[in-house]
């Protein structure tokens, strides 16, 4: 009963990442749906896809000896973004373009169809089975210790929520301040 209070700060912790992580995946999603007024499904298969790029780029660069993580975090964010906005792009172009002015339903329909088919798409090209990667940045700070049970804040989880937050404001700011983001609320409040 001791550890009660560090066992609850340890899942306040660890909750507050996954809601971070959420949290990006939500931004992308308001973004979406904001500016082509429709509920991309496969908006989470494109995420999962952004991820193996990732996976693959760092298994490829660790295979080239670049192993200075700095560096090698620049070229994957790099070529995760490059890449996985081409199959957004693609996906917009093949599924959703054609279907403008069409009724809701059939765009919703195809929505759904576009995350089965990158479901398996994936599935196919990486198989099933988990793909586990060691933590590019580890380490982390004690927030607590009550007895042998430690509370510790990993310097990934403080990124992943520092990100989160930064994000959320510039898309806040972006979309209250500029012109950009006017016209998206303009159109979107149609």
């Amino acid at each position: 009963m001791q550890n009660t209070f560090a066992y609850f700060l340890d899942q306040l912790i660890n909750g507050l990442t996954l809601g971070s992580i959420y949290g990006l995946i939500a931004i992308g999603y308001t973004m979406v749906y904001g500016i082509i007024g429709m509920i991309n499904f496969a908006h989470g298969e494109i995420f999962m896809i952004g991820a193996f790029i990732s996976i693959i780029t760092f298994l490829i660069l660790g295979l080239a000896g670049i192993t200075w993580v700095p560096l090698a975090l620049l070229i994957v964010l790099i070529a995760a973004m490059m890449l996985t906005s081409v199959y957004g792009w693609a996906l917009e172009r093949v599924a959703y373009r054609p279907l403008r002015g069409s009724p809701r339903l059939a765009a919703l329909i195809t929505a759904i169809g576009m995350s089965i088919f990158f479901q398996n798409y994936v599935q196919l090209l990486q198989s099933a089975r988990n793909k586990p990667m060691q933590p590019v940045i580890s380490g982390g700070v004690e927030v607590m210790r009550e007895g042998d049970y430690v509370v510790s804040l990993g310097y990934m989880q403080g990124i992943i929520m520092v990100l989160t937050i930064v994000l959320m404001v510039i898309f806040s700011l972006m979309i209250a301040r500029t012109t950009l983001g006017r016209a998206r609320t303009a159109t979107w409040r149609r």
